[in-house]
């Protein structure tokens, strides 16, 4: 079940700031990221949870890399130094991505359901709540690594955690907004409770599946954590903005 709209027209203004997150992104993967080819930079700025936890910069030598599919060697490249602080890298990962897909996914995620926070919020608040839903989202990756026994000098990187709080924020607002998905290849439209329920239930499972060591290279935990700190702090930041009266579901 695939989002691709949902109902605004009770928005009151139009959502500069949801669009310039999507601009931000957009420009540091094409530009910085070099289009996912500049892993030198994506490696420097990226979360790296052994930096997190240690407080100190890593930086590891180059790999060869064996693929088995077409039994080709290649060489990737170490963690690079980060000319920052490692805590900064909690909020620069934030607007990384691995690939055109990981980028456009996320984008369109945030397309749907970001401007409907904005417009309740206000662009002051809804920049706070998107950033604080993406650090508690990679904290919670870094303490889900530890805590599993997995490799901490994996990188990580995406805006998937703060979106995934912008899904619980707007599941707790809009319940029963009218969602468009693609689904088995029909458009149709159902409650945001279904469509915001079943893509947490799909991290769950996701989640468990990495718990009991399959992993697909998804920080599940980084969804799982952004989702319920959008949750639980979505009424906090909407305290004193009023709903706009007008409402169609």
């Amino acid at each position: 079940m695939l989002p691709i709209g949902d109902d605004n027209r009770d928005r009151t203004i139009t959502p500069y700031l949801n669009y310039t997150l999507i601009a931000i992104n957009i420009i540091v993967f094409v530009i910085f990221q070099g289009m996912g080819n500049n892993l030198g930079f994506t490696y420097a700025f990226s979360t790296v949870p052994a930096e997190i936890i240690s407080g100190e910069d890593v930086v590891t030598p180059p790999q060869t890399v064996h693929d088995p599919a077409s039994g080709q060697q290649y060489v990737l490249p170490g963690l690079q130094p980060t000319p920052i602080s490692v805590y900064i890298t909690l909020f620069t990962s934030m607007f990384m991505h691995g690939s055109w897909a990981h980028l456009g996914g996320n984008m369109l995620y945030l397309w749907i359901f970001g401007d409907n926070l904005e417009d309740r919020l206000g662009r002051r608040r809804y920049l706070l709540f998107y950033l604080t839903a993406g650090l508690l989202a990679s904290l919670s990756h870094v303490a889900a690594s530890a805590a599993f026994g997995q490799d901490l000098n994996i990188p990580s990187l995406g805006a998937s955690g703060a979106i995934a709080g912008v899904l619980g924020g707007y599941l707790v607002l809009f319940p029963k907004r009218r969602i468009t998905v693609l689904f088995m290849r029909m458009v149709t439209q159902v409650n945001a409770i279904i469509a915001v329920g079943l893509w947490f239930v799909l991290q769950l499972v996701g989640g468990l599946g990495t718990i009991s060591g399959s992993s697909d290279g998804v920080a599940y935990a980084a969804h799982i954590g952004g989702f319920i700190a959008g949750l639980v702090l979505i009424k906090l930041f909407a305290a004193g903005r009023q709903p706009s009266p007008a409402r169609y579901f």
